[in-house]
């Protein structure tokens, strides 16, 4: 399309001509912040890949925003989230000597999941602690044929940087009939394992464990077709490759997924405003959710999310049923659960943390 083109549609549509060299501006002006598919754009992508792709660390992209970047100041701030009557406590009163076979956490924006954090993280404490910690978190960006997606970069904290176990993940890659680092630079601008991160880092400090950050991408495919994931080839060699190499590992290993539930409302398509009653309902259609959690039921959990094809939009789906395939059959607690209204857009987010024994 030529410039006298949007020229022309711009008139018939708004009934007035747009100067040609106020287009050249505009364009101008988009091409300089990336926002057109140029040369200008496919440098700028080249020169930011390598960027991610060289740096040993991936960088605390939030820092500053969601959570602040001062080490002293967050600590405070992470602190007081656990401070009654919203929070658990700062000190867990009895220390169990068995580790957490799992844990379901939030990805939410932390000051808005402030006390779902940390209940989660009050338990994981509250337990004999991990040596190594599988996060799988939610990619709310992967679109690709690849449903997994590995880095061996360490994840930078304010605290300092949470050490990847890049031996394991090569082991894995391995095993794996996909290809774990296709969709690497998903972990770049990808929030569901950096709060993870956060607060394994606050909690546990940066040593004496390590992780294994592992993106994945929704399942929405699988569930329009009703096929259970782990029949997926992806899916099921993921599931059994990461499943032989936690077996062979002698560590105390946590799975953990870094999840919430539902999306409603009109940011997200809904045609319907998320009000108290709409709340109400999620709640309730949540918990039904929740018990297959509960019971260390994949299938079940699936069943329920393909009753109404994930007219909630749960965007935990993916790692939490990866997660649930892992630790098929172990039972987990309900430790907090809470909606995050937002009255500007007339939606909400719920979200909710759980144990797995």
């Amino acid at each position: 399309m030529s410039l006298k083109d949007i020229q022309l549609a711009f008139s018939k549509r708004f009934g007035e001509m747009i100067p040609i060299e106020k287009l050249d501006e505009l364009i101008a002006a988009l091409d300089r912040a990336y926002f057109l598919d140029s040369p200008a754009f496919h440098e700028r992508e080249r020169v930011v890949r390598e960027e991610f792709l060289a740096s040993p660390d991936r960088p605390a992209a939030l820092a500053g925003l969601c959570y602040d970047k001062d080490p002293a100041k967050l600590r405070l701030e992470l602190a007081a989230f656990f401070d009654p009557p919203e929070g658990p406590g700062r000190v867990a009163a009895v220390k169990q000597t068995t580790p957490l076979a799992g844990l379901i956490a939030p990805h939410i924006d932390p000051r808005r999941g402030a006390a779902a954090y940390a209940y989660a993280y009050h338990e994981l404490m509250a337990h004999e602690l991990p040596e190594l910690v599988v996060i799988l978190g939610t990619s709310h960006y992967g679109a690709g044929p690849e449903l997994f997606s590995a880095t061996r970069k360490n994840y930078a904290t304010p605290f300092g940087a949470v050490e990847t176990d890049a031996a394991f993940i090569d082991r894995l890659a391995v095993r794996y009939s996909g290809d774990l680092f296709a969709d690497e630079m998903l972990h770049r601008g990808e929030h569901s394992i950096e709060f993870q991160a956060l607060f394994l880092a606050y909690a546990l400090g940066i040593c004496g464990y390590q992780v294994v950050p592992i993106l994945v991408s929704s399942f929405h495919k699988l569930v329009e077709s009703g096929i259970t994931p782990a029949r997926d080839s992806r899916v099921g060699s993921f599931i059994n490759a990461l499943r032989a190499e936690i077996d062979a590992d002698k560590r105390r290993v946590l799975i953990l997924a870094g999840v919430d539930f539902a999306h409603v409302g009109k940011k997200f398509g809904d045609n319907f405003a998320a009000d108290q009653k709409v709340a109400e309902r999620v709640q309730s259609e949540d918990l039904g959710l929740i018990e297959n959690i509960k019971r260390g039921d994949p299938d079940g959990f699936f069943a329920d999310i393909l009753k109404d094809r994930d007219a909630r939009r749960i965007c935990g789906l993916s790692p939490m049923y990866t997660q649930l395939e892992l630790l098929r059959g172990r039972s987990a607690r309900l430790l907090k659960y809470g909606i995050a209204m937002e009255p500007q857009s007339e939606s909400a987010v719920s979200f909710a943390c759980l144990a797995i024994d």
